[in-house]
């Protein structure tokens, strides 16, 4: 590596919420592009670092991190100057950390089986289609809840975080994938709208959204 950091990376995936967090935090990385489609994830040399198969990775002088919660959560700890997340001892650790797992744990995988139902149910009957749908009303249930919840106040904060980088990619992908989005009504969530338009107005993820092809509103009034 040319650099302390290789981000095994393809765009408008979860890895672009860990390459926000570089950005936000400044800090120079390399990029490894991942070919899906080509099955560069499912390479001897790939699972070696990930067995998961899955994307991203973050190679650093610690070695080889996977899962994005684990990978932001690392990044924010080892650069505190950076301001990405509540130092250890901070007063605000807990209900970051709280939210961080949420994200991670309920609805960035209640994203995957909207996007892919057909891997979790069998293809007979219309099963994948009657699991996106009820799939759907789940992920609406949950920006409901972040749009009115108690201890949210993380979404009006002005500075950069793992946690806004994480949530904005996790309110961009149900507008675009997963089929009918039609339940997907950005009037609903006015809070997490305004939260997702001074994000992408940040200098570092103007610079991401740009070289990602993400839109200048990519994340507010994701588009096609």
């Amino acid at each position: 590596m040319n650099t302390p950091f290789r981000l095994h990376h393809a765009a408008d995936t979860a890895a672009t919420a860990v390459r926000l967090a570089l950005e936000e935090a400044g800090l120079k990385y390399d990029l490894a592009p991942i070919n899906i489609d080509a099955g560069d994830n499912r390479t001897a040399a790939y699972l070696a670092i990930n067995p998961n198969g899955m994307i991203p990775v973050l190679e650093t002088p610690d070695g080889a991190i996977f899962e994005t919660g684990a990978i932001l959560l690392w990044l924010a700890d080892r650069h505190p100057q950076a301001g990405l997340f509540p130092a250890p001892d901070a007063p605000g650790r807990a209900s970051a950390l709280k939210w961080l797992f949420w994200l991670a744990n309920s609805l960035h995988p209640a994203e995957r089986l909207l996007f892919y139902p057909e891997r979790h149910i069998a293809d007979v009957d219309g099963q994948p289609a009657a699991l996106r749908k009820a799939t759907a009303l789940r992920v609406a249930a949950m920006f409901d809840m972040l749009e009115t919840g108690p201890d949210t106040q993380w979404l009006e904060a002005e500075g950069p975080s793992i946690l806004a980088c994480y949530l904005a990619m996790l309110l961009r992908w149900p507008a675009l994938y997963g089929g009918d989005a039609s339940w997907y009504q950005r009037a609903n969530w006015p809070r997490l709208m305004r939260f997702a338009a001074r994000f992408e107005a940040r200098p570092a993820v103007r610079r991401v959204a740009e070289v990602e092809e993400l839109g200048m509103h990519g994340f507010s009034n994701p588009q096609p």
